[in-house]
């Protein structure tokens, strides 16, 4: 297992045009770095979430309109922090892969993924064309 936290990534580094090895060192710290501030930010966001919630405990408004409406307004936020926290468990997930060095490649196929789709989706686990099979059965599973 290779650190790559030693490794410099370039300011005006592009994955894409990177010309080296599939998820070479450079590239690998490049997406590393990538889900760790996007980690930081849904973390920062849910933080935000709990004080303005523990401020906010006015659900005790005399208007039975502007309770209903903080009221679902609280249940919407809840509801999106709980999918940010999933999303936080791919993202860790994710790193996990970068540190065994099987980050960037399809767990079905063992394939690569495009640097595209991971720029798009950086904790990706299936080449587009795997995720579509994927999709396709589920649909077909639920038809049923």
């Amino acid at each position: 297992m290779t650190s790559t936290s030693s490794v410099i990534v370039p300011q005006d580094y592009d994955p894409e045009n990177d010309k080296g090895d599939f998820m070479n060192p450079v590239m690998l710290e490049y997406f590393r770095k990538a889900l760790i501030d996007w980690r930081a930010e849904l973390l920062r966001e849910s933080q935000d979430t709990i004080a303005k919630t523990l401020q906010g405990t006015e659900l005790q408004k005399p208007d039975m309109t502007d309770r209903a409406s903080e009221e679902t307004d609280h249940a919407l936020e809840l509801r999106t922090r709980d999918r940010e926290r999933k999303l936080v468990k791919k993202i860790n997930s994710a790193l996990e892969r970068i540190n065994d060095e099987e980050y960037g490649y399809c767990e079905e196929t063992g394939e690569p993924i495009s640097i595209a789709r991971l720029k798009a989706r950086p904790i990706a686990t299936l080449t587009l064309e795997a995720q579509e099979r994927h999709e396709r059965m589920e649909k077909t599973q639920r038809d049923d």
